[in-house]
């Protein structure tokens, strides 16, 4: 099973990765605000995750580790 992992200090929440996720289980946070002042990336459910790192390809700021 792959595990998706965000660095919730440095995501901006641009949410690249959200429409970049085929499974479709990334999502902007709604109730956490990261130091910056922004809203981070989350996934949903983790044991659906594939491990395609798309969603890591995405990102411009590097925040998302995919490990299978």
């Amino acid at each position: 099973m792959a595990k998706v992992t965000f660095n919730d200090d440095l995501c901006k929440g641009c949410g690249l990765c959200v429409s970049a996720c085929p499974k479709k289980i990334i999502i902007i946070a709604k109730n956490k605000i990261n130091a910056k002042g922004h809203s981070p990336a989350e996934v949903t459910n983790q044991e659906q995750c594939i491990g395609c790192a798309f969603c890591a390809t995405m990102c411009p700021d590097c925040v998302i580790t995919v490990e299978k």
